[in-house]
């Protein structure tokens, strides 16, 4: 199940809420409520989180396979990862990419962000397949990409909720 943290507050009257925040899971309830039915909750809203994250967050094989659909359609086909997997040690990026072995990594930060913006990240590390700084011609492979614009401030936006 991962870390769990019970935040009990005695303002809370009745809902019991969980979120992710990075691999830990966050719940909070009331002050009131007894050990059993705490327990109960936690297991409930965990087991939900779980099921929301699985159906939103694309397997690795998923990850490779949307790649290569996002460089036949905005890159041409040039872009060709060896592999595209989820880490859980990015803290402060969202994808990277090494050139050298054609690998691409995607920070777990973005399960259950909209598609569109994973697909922006994942064309970002694929351009770097291509060009491997953050030159002109990087940019103009990127900015094909219809979402950019809307991404990046998407991006932006979650970055400054998160300081």
């Amino acid at each position: 199940m991962g870390e769990v943290e019970i935040r009990r507050s005695s303002r809370r009257k009745r809902t019991v809420r969980a979120y992710r925040e990075g691999d830990k899971t966050i719940v909070l309830v009331p002050a009131h409520l007894s050990v059993e039915e705490e327990q109960r909750h936690v297991r409930s809203l965990v087991e939900r989180l779980d099921r929301r994250e699985k159906a939103t967050r694309p397997s690795d094989t998923e990850l490779l396979e949307r790649a290569t659909e996002l460089s036949e359609r905005w890159l041409d086909g040039r872009a060709v990862p060896a592999s595209v997997r989820w880490v859980s040690n990015q803290k402060t990026r969202w994808g990277s990419c090494t050139s050298g072995d054609r690998t691409i990594r995607l920070s777990d930060r973005l399960k259950g962000m909209p598609e569109w913006v994973i697909d922006y990240v994942l064309l970002h590390e694929l351009a770097h397949l291509i060009e491997p700084n953050h030159s002109a011609r990087f940019w103009a492979l990127v900015e094909a990409y219809p979402h950019t614009v809307r991404a990046k401030g998407f991006l932006e936006g979650v970055s400054w909720q998160q300081r």
